[in-house]
């Protein structure tokens, strides 16, 4: 059972423009362009120690590209095994800065007051209104106030000005956590490697990461499984991007209020080996952007929204009411991102249909004769670090405090991060942690877990087909995904660089496209413009700082 921090609706956020101001801190070092050297970041790497304290009932499945299924829980672990002996904080004080989608605790309440004596040291935790987390950030580090520890999500990266605030304002790790001198923190040595690679820059270690995975994709194309079995129809008959335009035909019924499609084109256009942003060709960088098969995409996209089997709502782009649709069986297939299989999803679902079962279709190739792909993202989005102002006693009381946090799903210390104090915030009905009145108004909203958190796992007891089928999936799909070029690189580059990386009158045209309101032909024209102003300049960056330095990440 995950809390109720639905972090997967906002990691898939984009990232947002560079922060316009260097940031300083404590003497301002000069960041090296480019990005870790392929020694200087291995060395800067914790050793990797899996747990073994909990055991899940669906083990996870490794697969060709590196990539691993998350482990699945079919009911929660019992017996809340330890993994800290005694407190691991030493009486310190510290003030915590974490964005919080959803309504601010009051300070001081009884949860907080809980974790404070569990912990032996007393967080002060402010959470900010994540909606907005990118602006109240800025002044802080600009002001050189940042909080002793504090969250930046890496997709806001480029506005923090992260690879600035790096050994200027935030604290080096790698003395502390290199190699296997994290074995002193057993929890944090759990985390997955990719995860930590995404937390070193300059080849020293910065960050701590939170919810990670080694199944990390941008989602998938769904659909209504109850339905579409009832029909005839699995997954495995689907291996061409016109077979998909085949099922259109087959389940949109206009008159009944039926369509087959919600959109799909941020999820499908990997079926064309779209990738998330850089390709290598022949030793050469391309944009996505250049890409012939985009326009390709684009074009079986256009013909779908011309056919009548995209929801009039879709082309409209009022897809805030796209759950509901699926969920009323408006619309049988859908584009979903990462994490929106879960409990909460099979509750809604029954609710508006007893019978409601989601599946996704497996990865394909738009021709169906090769196997299918997908691009995968970043082990890990949610990272904190810790002020360089601390002192080496001070970061290594934190350090202990996030192994505390870190602990595995089920165990003793992650039933209290994560539902508070049973018999005070929680309670055990049928094996599951249920939150109690006080436990709805403290801890659902805890920040906690964006300070250090455990790898993400599968379960949703009371729904075990939902854990089964997603399992199941993601070890059907695991030999699908492969590292993108510059997989989990932080790369430090200048703004006016960084500015030609996307386009927003592309993204613009290429979602009229979709909708049907613009042509290929239209799109290809403002690619065209955009290619005028500045992209070889880009890719020359790339090339002689990245590529030719540090090669591809892969």
């Amino acid at each position: 059972m995950k809390p109720k921090l639905n972090r997967r609706s906002f990691i898939g956020a984009a990232a947002m423009a560079p922060l316009l101001a260097a940031c300083g801190g404590a003497p301002q070092q000069k960041q090296k362009v480019g990005t870790n050297t392929k020694s200087g970041l291995q060395a800067a790497l914790p050793s990797y120690v899996p747990s073994t304290s909990v055991k899940p009932d669906i083990a996870s499945v490794t697969g060709s590209g590196g990539a691993a299924t998350e482990p699945g829980f079919l009911s929660y672990p019992s017996g809340g095994i330890a993994t800290v002996q005694g407190v691991p904080g030493k009486g310190g004080s510290y003030t915590a800065v974490t964005p919080l989608w959803g309504t601010v605790p009051p300070a001081n309440n009884s949860f907080y007051q809980a974790m404070n004596k569990a912990l032996g040291a007393t967080l002060t935790m402010k959470p900010a209104d994540g909606n907005n987390y990118d602006t109240i950030v800025t002044p802080m580090a600009a002001a050189k106030k940042l909080p002793d520890w504090i969250q930046l999500p890496n997709w806001w990266n480029a506005k923090f000005g992260t690879d600035r605030l790096v050994g200027a304002q935030l604290a080096d790790l790698t003395p502390y956590l290199a190699g296997d001198k994290v074995k002193k923190y057993p929890n944090l040595a759990a985390i997955p490697t990719g995860a930590w690679q995404a937390c070193v820059w300059g080849d020293k270690l910065y960050g701590i990461p939170s919810f990670s995975t080694n199944f990390s994709v941008p989602g998938y194309i769904t659909y209504r499984r109850d339905i579409l079995e009832a029909k005839g129809i699995t997954p495995d008959q689907v291996k061409s991007v016109e077979d998909y335009m085949n099922l259109g035909k087959e389940l949109t019924d206009a008159k009944r209020g039926v369509w087959a499609f919600d959109d799909v084109y941020t999820y499908m256009g990997f079926a064309w080996d779209i990738p998330l942003k850089w390709k290598v060709e022949g030793g050469k960088l391309i944009h996505k952007y250049e890409l012939p098969q985009l326009l390709e995409a684009l074009d079986w996209h256009y013909r779908l929204a011309k056919s009548g089997y995209l929801h009039p709502d879709a082309i409209a782009g009022r897809n805030a009411d796209g759950p509901a649709r699926f969920y009323a069986g408006k619309v049988l297939i859908a584009g979903g991102g990462a994490g929106g299989w879960h409990l909460a999803d099979y509750e809604s679902g029954v609710a508006a249909d007893k019978n409601y079962r989601r599946g996704a279709f497996d990865y394909i190739s738009h021709d169906g004769k090769s196997s299918g792909r997908m691009y995968m993202g970043e082990a890990a989005r949610i990272i904190s670090y810790l002020n360089i102002n601390l002192k080496p006693e001070q970061i290594e009381e934190c350090l202990a405090i996030a192994n505390y946090l870190a602990a595995p799903y089920g165990s003793a210390e992650y039933t209290l991060v994560n539902f508070g104090a049973e018999g005070v915030h929680h309670t055990m009905k049928a094996g599951v942690p249920t939150a109690t009145e006080d436990g709805k108004k403290f801890v659902q909203a805890s920040t906690f877990p964006f300070l250090a958190a455990p790898p993400l796992v599968i379960s949703n007891p009371g729904a075990d087909q939902v854990t089964k089928d997603y399992a199941a999936w993601q070890a059907k799909n695991v030999n699908a995904l492969i590292k993108p070029v510059f997989w989990n690189m932080n790369i430090s580059m200048p703004q006016q660089i960084s500015l030609l990386e996307t386009s927003q009158a592309i993204d613009d045209a290429i979602k009229d496209c979709y909708h049907g309101k613009k042509t290929v032909a239209e799109v290809k024209a403002v690619i065209d413009s955009w290619k005028k102003n500045g992209v070889d300049r880009l890719k020359g960056w790339m090339t002689e700082n990245v590529l030719n330095k540090y090669g591809t990440g892969q």
